[in-house]
């Protein structure tokens, strides 16, 4: 089974093709043939080892990847889906070890995998599972009402611009940040104000909305230089772990995906809404698997819009 992982943890050059088991199939547990898996930041992090303590699995290889599509290859005893063997499908991974996104087949929990959008091809669908998810989880824990103000930092980015989207569908006023060369993608995004993105992004968004906003989704991890733009008791929503100063009565709200990792609901949700135009799905380049080297590389060189995608 090949996959793209790391014998070594490292910078891009780490990143190679390795030979791996095929996974059992277990009860509840579906197979997935991988055609498409996304590059995120959060893979860099599993390739350099700082991920490595809190894995479970201490043997190499170590294979990224939180989002996949392809077919449904083969399903598990007491599978609850209504997908069948050959449909097209997206998923999202939890990786350990070997079991990441980056391997022409991974074996995962049932609710993990939904239906790929209709008219959407496996590099675009792989782009929404992870992202998407975390996204709607960050939204759901703020739990925002229609007609407040959210604030939404790396809006030009794959989890930001799906807070923008889907926050504009709930009827919530955004304002969002961006470097210039982004403005116009951020407002076709949705966004109702747009304020120049730096490290003065509260100050910005403070003097669009002087009592601040109801709640801040960080997409670009500013931490506590961004909670001045929050009102007391509004809401922030992280996604490194961030938990906040302590300095205001806030609410801040870590996400972390892996509680929605099994929300089948939620990520077919997220697909009919990519169907009905609410979510745009950006796929910034593709490379082979046997390239991953080179996408980790151009996706650490900065200035990526959409997602860069691996092919199997």
């Amino acid at each position: 089974m090949r996959a793209a992982g790391v014998t070594e943890f490292g910078g891009p050059e780490a990143l190679r093709l390795v030979d791996v088991p095929r996974e059992p199939l277990g009860p509840g547990q579906v197979r997935v043939r991988v055609m498409a898996a996304a590059v995120n930041p959060t893979d860099t992090y599993s390739r350099n080892g700082t991920y490595a303590q809190r894995d479970p699995v201490k043997e190499p290889p170590y294979v990224p990847g939180m989002d996949v599509a392809g077919v449904l290859a083969e399903i598990g005893e007491g599978a609850d889906t209504d997908i069948h063997v050959g449909e097209h499908v997206m998923g999202i991974v939890v990786p350990t070890g070997a079991h990441g996104g980056y391997r022409e087949d991974v074996v995962l929990p049932a609710g993990s995998i939904a239906r790929v959008p209709e008219g959407v091809g496996h590099a675009a669908a792989a782009t929404l599972p992870m992202n998407g998810l975390t996204a709607r989880l960050a939204l759901d824990r703020m739990s925002l009402q229609p007609g407040q103000v959210l604030a939404v930092t790396g809006a030009a980015g794959a989890f930001g611009g799906y807070v923008v989207q889907l926050a504009k569908t709930e009827g919530l006023t955004v304002v969002a940040d961006a470097k210039p060369e982004d403005e116009q993608l951020v407002r076709d995004l949705g966004a109702d104000v747009v304020v120049r993105r730096g490290d003065d992004v509260a100050d910005r968004i403070r003097e669009q909305f002087p009592d601040g906003v109801d709640g801040l989704a960080d997409g670009s991890v500013q931490d506590a230089a961004v909670l001045p733009a929050v009102k007391d008791g509004g809401a922030v929503a992280t996604v490194r772990g961030y938990r906040g100063d302590g300095q205001r009565d806030l609410r801040v709200f870590p996400v972390m995906v892996r509680d929605y990792a099994e929300e089948h609901a939620k990520l077919d949700r997220l697909r009919e809404q990519v169907e009905n135009g609410e979510i745009t799905l950006r796929v910034a380049h593709t490379f082979p698997a046997a390239k991953a080297a080179e996408a980790h590389r151009r996706l650490e060189a900065g200035g990526v819009r959409g997602r860069l995608v691996l092919t199997f």
